[in-house]
């Protein structure tokens, strides 16, 4: 079900600049989309070092660097949409991250970031610095987008599932987006479906499922084993590599746990898939997650479809947009 081609972004003649900030634990990217259309995406690793408003601070720089390539002038954007990795701590009734793959003093000197953040600044900063902000945990932003461009068009009862550097969910329930009391809900990867005592998560649990599956938790539990990041790991599993395989089927059935239980929890219909672990092994990995739901409690799972983000590669870009395209 993924696109390929163009989507139909429906931007009304006229529409003002906005910023559209996508967050993750390995980088952040900028566009600035109207209804000349979306451009002047700039692209760099997430800032993990320094104050705690470092993050802040590279944000509002690179949306006006976004500003710049894309010709628009900084004082005419009109709405900032941060589709952002989280959980949130709300203070003063702004959104700081507690973001594990950002936020070192979280896990502390065993997970190995350069700081010792507890939170990381964000809504603040960036209400000082422009009029309409709009913070929302990634997983929702990209809800939305595969709501209205992707795969879940016309879906009620779903879930978007990002499997990347870390592990993020968004979900639907009879229509409703699910957000919960700080705009934390669907943070799966934070729960537990093993036993798993070694497998250190950014958060400080050990054993959840992104402490288990996530991007960057693949060379943490199997460096030593010669697979020193996830591609090295899917393409030994690919060429048939027995040790590999033996590993990939582990994190598919911790996944495939997640998914059912949220399937049994929500009673969803649609799951669809993106990040970057997943979608360049999407041919790979969905008939295992499929699988994984399939003859389990059949009143459940009969009918429910697992499939590729209809955005593919640019949910992110597009979470954002949906924050603040109205």
């Amino acid at each position: 079900m993924a696109l390929t081609h163009d989507i139909e972004l429906n931007i009304a003649p006229g529409s003002k600049p906005v910023a559209c900030v996508d967050i993750g634990g390995t980088k952040v990217a900028v566009n600035i989309a109207d209804a000349a259309g979306v451009r002047g995406k700039v692209s760099e690793p997430t800032a993990k070092e320094g104050s705690n408003d470092a993050l802040a601070r590279q944000i509002i720089r690179m949306v006006g660097e976004s500003c710049a390539l894309a010709g628009v002038a900084v004082a005419d954007i009109t709405a900032v949409g941060v589709a952002t990795c989280g959980p949130f701590v709300i203070n003063g009734g702004m959104v700081e991250l507690a973001g594990p793959n950002i936020c070192g003093g979280l896990a502390g000197k065993a997970r190995g970031l350069p700081n010792d953040w507890v939170t990381a600044l964000l809504e603040a900063p960036l209400k000082a610095a422009f009029p309409n902000v709009r913070v929302e945990n990634d997983g929702v932003g990209a809800l939305e987008a595969e709501r209205r461009w992707g795969a879940l068009q016309g879906v009620a009862n779903c879930a978007y599932v990002t499997w990347s550097t870390g592990i993020g969910m968004g979900l639907c329930v009879d229509g409703h987006i699910l957000r919960g009391k700080n705009g934390n809900a669907g943070h799966a990867g934070h729960t537990f479906v093993s036993t798993n005592q070694d497998a250190l998560c950014g958060c400080g649990n050990v054993g959840d499922v992104e402490g288990l599956v996530a991007g960057n938790a693949i060379p943490r539990r199997f460096g030593a084993q010669g697979y020193t990041d996830a591609a090295t790991l899917f393409v030994a599993a690919r060429a048939g590599e027995a040790g590999a395989l033996a590993i990939v089927d582990d994190l598919c059935d911790v996944m495939g746990r997640t998914l059912y239980n949220m399937v049994a929890t929500l009673d969803l219909q649609r799951i669809s898939i993106g990040g970057s672990v997943f979608w360049h092994n999407r041919e790979f990995l969905l008939p295992k997650l499929q699988a994984a739901l399939k003859g389990k409690l059949p009143a459940l799972t009969d009918g429910v479809e697992i499939v590729p983000a209809g955005l593919g590669e640019k949910v992110g870009d597009y979470a954002a947009l949906a924050l603040v395209l109205g």
